[in-house]
């Protein structure tokens, strides 16, 4: 007799491997016939089977599967821990976390992701699966900053999105990793962009229903031209040297040119909507912007509005003074403070106004002569609502 076949434990280890990459390439042909869209976004991320995750989780490039765990889970489940992995790549939950807490950046990611899984037709969410339906058409942004303040927050979530840059990319020599961090995620936003392009999202959005407005609000997230609301501001109200020679440049959009002295003054109209929809916190962090622009820049002189349905002052606002304490609590009607600043300003001095304001409330028929700033708190009304001006999004600070 021969020898007897011995034992060989790689060969066990293919076979494991030969099935795991069976049971995912099914799986990604199921979401292909569910969801086109989301499979085209799948065949951007690479799915590895691998025992260093307890379950599966995604580094933002690659998509990580503990082969044992997915061999307990059904077909549709294998779909829908595919597509949720898939989706935090692909919608650059990692490298958007920044210094956020990460259990509730994490929480808020799966409130979103959950929704538009809900949304597509076949496919089931686990039982306890973190939904919200009142929030999941939000960006993560503001999904996140809400859940600060909600005393009923989600239960604690599973972390599946991973910090760690992989060997190859390590930075040689011991160099500055933060360096080599802010190049990956460069390189993740580069990646995920080109893959949106070739799913077509814009199609995806209007064709989706439901799922689409979560999706539509993350893609705007995405967009390469959106800044941080504090840069905006800062951009905003901040204007060089060159902006007042010649003439103004802010104001070419809207056909005017304004001869402008350079050393003049610019001024200020900010007004804060106080009927109740803005929180306390939100005042005073865009006032403490306020006042470290007028700190930083000497002309520019600021006057402070509080807005319900009535317009309550102006108040002086200084670099280093108090903040004046709120009026209001009724309604919301944005005219009055137009109204003020069209009969108070001089047609013969730069100026800009700034709202803060959720969006809800009554409009002027004409756009106002000065340029405007909406600065929408989270959970506000979209932006294409606004029937003049720019728009940018509060934001907590993250960390």
């Amino acid at each position: 007799m021969g020898p007897s076949p011995s034992y060989n434990p790689r060969l066990k280890t293919m076979t494991q491997e030969v099935d795991i990459n069976r049971v995912i390439s099914a799986s990604l042909l199921r979401i292909r016939m569910r969801a086109p869209f989301f499979a085209t976004l799948a065949l951007f991320a690479r799915v590895v089977p691998t025992d260093e995750v307890e379950t599966a989780a995604t580094d933002g490039r690659s998509v990580f599967i503990n082969p044992a765990f997915f061999a307990t889970l059904t077909p549709r489940q294998h779909d829908e821990v595919l597509l949720h992995k898939v989706l935090h790549a692909a919608l650059l939950h990692v490298p958007r976390r920044g210094s956020r807490d990460r259990q509730l950046w994490n929480a808020a990611c799966d409130v979103v992701i959950n929704g538009m899984i809900a949304g597509v037709a076949g496919m089931e969410l686990h039982t306890g699966a973190t939904r919200d339906p009142a929030r999941e058409h939000l960006s993560v942004e503001e999904v996140y900053e809400l859940l600060q303040h909600d005393p009923h927050q989600p239960a604690l979530v599973t972390i599946d999105m991973i910090d760690r840059i992989p060997q190859d990319e390590a930075a040689p020599g011991g160099s500055d990793q933060d360096s080599v961090a802010a190049a990956r995620s460069d390189q993740l936003q580069a990646y995920w962009r080109d893959a949106h392009q070739h799913a077509n999202l814009i199609a995806f959005a209007v064709a989706q229903g439901h799922a689409a407005a979560g999706l539509a609000r993350e893609l705007g997230m995405l967009a390469p031209a959106r800044l941080d609301w504090r840069t905006h501001l800062w951009r905003y109200l901040v204007q060089t040297p060159s902006d007042f020679q010649g003439f103004d440049r802010r104001f070419i959009g809207r056909g005017l040119y304004l001869d402008a002295l350079e050393g003049e003054s610019i001024r200020v109209y900010v007004a804060i909507d106080t009927s109740g929809s803005v929180g306390d916190r939100q005042i005073r962090a865009l006032a403490a912007e306020v006042q470290g622009i007028l700190a930083a820049y000497p002309h520019v002189v600021c006057d402070l509005y509080y807005c319900d349905a009535q317009c309550h002052g102006p108040f002086r606002l200084s670099a280093r003074g108090e903040i004046p304490q709120p009026i209001g609590g009724g309604g919301t009607d944005f005219r009055p403070f137009f109204e003020a600043v069209e009969r108070d300003h001089n047609p013969h001095q730069s100026g800009v106004c700034v709202y803060l304001t959720d969006g809800f409330g009554d409009f002027p028929a004409q756009p106002p002569t000065l340029p405007v700033l909406w600065v929408v708190t989270p959970g506000g009304r979209n932006f294409e609502v606004f029937p003049f001006g720019e728009t940018t999004r509060l934001l907590a600070e993250a960390g």
